[in-house]
């Protein structure tokens, strides 16, 4: 590669080689050589995605394989899945398929969360379902922390203290980390203070609690291009529920707002496009743009999908050695973050693939 490999934040590279599918930084001393030239990230991360999942459940290889490639092409080369109702372990064997860290399947209250795509089960049984997932998944497990309560009319927090005080020791005593979905405020406290990792969405995030937040270390992935669609939802349950309605267009309107207090606090945010559920795959470059909608610098809503992210995620970026998983750009991303949209090569364990 040969043009401005932008190796981190600070580390600007004139040329790059891939031998044996990693990364050099010294010419080899002989072979055929292909030249590509251009600005040179490493291949970027969507940390909020579920390949294997429709917005009815669990689809087949046909459509996972579709949306893996789709979000190859925009560059996407480390997922985690943060939930997903399919066995998608074959795409490890793919070698033109992105890498994933999964999260095993969602694991929600019992009729609280959306059908058919996640272990639906009561807090006593929380422990349990956190172990499974826990050795089933890459490193991570997902609960559904609060969804709308129909008997209330609104979104409430789906677990008691004690049951995620206990289902969170039991997945780090497991090696596992733990992250929640998250819209509403109701949950948040219980689910910091009881050790999780990570929420997914925060759009609940309030003054009072991002202290909280920063203290603990506890990272967000706000998946602004989904909470995008709250109008659109909020609409559609008018008639029936006219205060989660409310709620639903209260937490979107001040959504930049929670974003960048979060990271004015020091919170690490994540790229995150919650793809496969209503989404369509391939939204990472869009998610960056939110972010920087909401105020975030540049430089740093480039490393919530690239440096930043594959540290957090323990995945190398284009270090010496590491496997060769780049895009590359025209233009340099810093200058535009829209250019993320329009990759000119993708390159997955050090071939050409998009």
């Amino acid at each position: 590669m040969k043009g401005r490999v932008l190796v981190g934040p600070d580390d600007v590279r004139d040329e790059l080689w891939v031998v044996g599918g990693r990364v050099a930084y010294r010419r080899p001393a002989a072979g055929d050589v292909r030249t590509v030239r251009g600005w040179v990230l490493p291949g970027l991360v969507d940390a909020h995605c579920h390949v294997g999942l429709d917005r009815h459940g669990a689809v087949d290889e046909a459509t996972s394989e579709k949306q893996a490639l789709t979000d190859r092409d925009a560059g996407t080369l480390l997922i985690r899945d943060a939930g997903s109702a399919a066995d998608t372990r074959w795409i490890d064997d793919r070698e033109d398929l992105p890498r994933i860290i999964r999260a095993g399947r969602h694991i929600a209250r019992t009729r609280r969360y959306i059908r058919n795509y996640a272990h639906e089960i009561e807090p006593e049984d929380l422990v349990a379902y956190v172990g499974r997932e826990a050795r089933c998944g890459d490193g991570w497990v997902k609960l559904v922390g609060d969804w709308i309560d129909r008997e209330v009319g609104d979104l409430t927090a789906c677990w008691p203290r004690g049951a995620v005080e206990a289902a969170i020791a039991e997945a780090h005593r497991l090696g596992a980390r733990v992250t929640a979905h998250c819209f509403a405020e109701d949950s948040l406290r219980d689910l910091v203070e009881a050790g999780i990792d990570c929420i997914e969405h925060a759009t609940g995030l309030t003054e009072d609690l991002i202290p909280l937040f920063a203290e603990r270390g506890v990272a967000i992935v706000p998946t602004l291009v989904n909470i995008a669609t709250f109008p659109q939802l909020a609409a559609g349950g008018e008639s029936r529920f006219p205060r989660w309605s409310d709620h639903m267009r209260r937490l979107h309107e001040r959504r930049y707002d929670t974003v960048r207090s979060a990271w004015d606090a020091g919170i690490p945010v994540y790229v995150g496009t919650d793809a496969g559920g209503s989404l369509p795959h391939g939204l990472v470059a869009a998610e960056v743009a939110e972010l920087v909608k909401a105020g975030l610098p540049v430089a740093d809503a480039l490393a919530a999908t690239t440096w930043g992210a594959r540290a957090w995620l323990g995945r190398p970026g284009l270090e010496e050695g590491a496997p060769a998983d780049l895009v590359v750009y025209e233009s340099d991303p810093r200058a535009d973050v829209r250019v993320l949209a329009a990759p000119s090569a993708v390159v997955l364990r050090g071939r050409v693939v998009g």
